[in-house]
């Protein structure tokens, strides 16, 4: 299947292939992880947990279960949850008092036990995180880390003292997105989402959007400052030096396994995956091309040369499956390992390794005294020119346009003065979704595209995904 023609087919075809997740789980979109997919996540995992860990969150982890009594004290400020959540009913045979449902999100889990930990201003700023599972009913059509059930999720809580700290907070946010979206070469919008769809409670939403090949808009995560308006419900308070009372500000920042959807979408091609270095199981495989009479002396320099590499600290996989190279050059296509490096005996006798760069098919030769430099040189390439390609498509798939004709494929970029009547308007005669206005403001000025009023605001739009 070839990704410009059917970008969806493609989608799922290469997720297969590449074996990142198994869909046969008899709970529809609550999907196997597989150990190379697995794999993919933790890394992902292990870039955001070090820029927490780096600017003074604490990890932590909460309860799946939340009762409903929790659940309905801000159901006002979550509402629309009530269709998406499970239910747990019984403890064995036995019917609950309350009943207890499977996290959806986790501010009714965590903000009960914030306001007892919090106490005096010197208990803030009260910064913490969690990586783990939540759970929503999905109702549209189910897809492998793009929308599924059960879903493996980045949250991160903070009470300030006020507002500004607060924002303070949002701004620490954006550079910790920026530090964690760039191993993973993936470009991405900041958007203030409309008041209408940002997230419920929230003083204002910031989305994190990607643009995938078919013109389509994907939400990676989102960024939120919430004032007061959980920690009046709750009744998250500390004392201030003057010995007053008062709540606190909150904000929360999210991210979910979609990180590993938007990779593959991206980035990959044709031939399968093609993986950021920083992410990717294995950064290197190597393959011996073996000659009858040589067997045993092209294994000796494989291994001698995945050991080097390794002892380098790349992620190596040397493949001795009794397989035609062919064959083996076809599998790692397929799982987008960065780089292949290839030893014969040619090689041998000429002392060089012979190379294959996954993103763009380009090949050669490096000195094997040099190959561990080399690699890592090949590598960084290889992530600096993802990183420029995506960047590069995510351009070209914005187009400013001004009137509502024969609007193309692609995330649009026009004129809004701001109404919910036009921003609705828009939304019903296209069927896209208003996507927000540019967190960072972008110079503008012409005329709404609905109402035709003069306007400074820009704003984006799109198919999303």
């Amino acid at each position: 299947m070839k990704k410009e023609e059917n970008f969806s087919e493609w989608y799922n075809e290469i997720v297969e292939l590449a074996n990142l997740s198994d869909k046969r789980y008899p709970v529809k979109g609550m999907n196997v992880w597989t150990p190379y997919g697995w794999k993919i996540m933790l890394y992902i995992d292990s870039f955001l947990r070090k820029e927490l860990d780096a600017t003074d969150h604490g990890e932590v982890c909460f309860p799946l279960l939340i009762p409903e009594t929790e659940f309905q004290k801000e159901k006002e400020h979550i509402k629309g949850f009530d269709t998406e959540v499970y239910w747990v009913t019984h403890a064995g045979t036995n019917p609950l008092d309350i009943r207890l449902l499977l996290r959806p999100t986790s501010e009714t889990a965590m903000y009960p036990i914030f306001a007892l930990w919090i106490r005096s201003h010197t208990d803030l700023p009260l910064k913490t995180y969690q990586i783990v599972n939540t759970f929503r009913y999905e109702t549209k059509m189910t897809r492998a880390f793009i929308r599924v059930r059960e879903i493996h999720f980045f949250e991160s809580h903070t009470c300030h003292v006020d507002e500004a700290d607060a924002q303070r907070q949002v701004e620490e946010d954006f550079e910790i997105l920026e530090k964690v979206m760039k191993p993973l070469c993936l470009p991405y919008l900041l958007l203030k989402r409309t008041d209408w769809d940002k997230f419920p409670g929230a003083f204002y939403t910031v989305g994190v959007d990607t643009v995938l090949p078919d013109g389509r808009s994907l939400q990676l995560g989102s960024i939120h400052h919430y004032r007061e308006n959980f920690s009046k419900p709750f009744d998250i308070k500390y004392e201030d030096l003057d010995g007053n009372l008062k709540h606190v500000h909150q904000t929360t920042f999210g991210m979910s396994e979609r990180l590993v959807g938007a990779v593959v979408g991206v980035h990959g091609d044709d031939k399968g995956l093609v993986l950021p270095p920083d992410i990717a199981p294995f950064q290197v495989v190597v393959i011996p091309i073996l000659a009858k009479g040589r067997v045993e002396e092209v294994t000796a320099h494989a291994r001698a040369l995945r050991d080097r590499l390794s002892e380098a600290g790349i992620r190596v996989k040397l493949d001795e499956r009794d397989e035609r190279p062919g064959s083996k050059f076809y599998d790692w296509e397929i799982k987008g390992v960065p780089l292949r490096l290839e030893i014969g005996s040619r090689d041998i006798k000429e002392g060089v390794v012979t190379y294959a760069r996954r993103d763009s098919g380009a090949k050669g030769t490096v000195m094997a005294s040099e190959v561990v430099p080399e690699s890592k040189r090949l590598l960084d390439e290889i992530a600096n020119d993802l990183l420029g390609k995506a960047r590069k498509t995510m351009s070209d798939s914005i187009e400013t346009v001004d009137n509502l004709g024969s609007l193309p494929k692609k995330i649009l970029r026009f004129g809004w003065c701001g109404s919910k009547d036009c921003g609705r308007e828009f939304e019903t005669r296209t069927e896209l979704k208003l996507l927000g206005t540019p967190y960072q403001t972008e110079e503008f000025v012409g005329k709404c595209i609905v109402c035709g009023k003069d306007t400074e605001t820009i704003v984006y739009a799109a198919r999303a995904m």
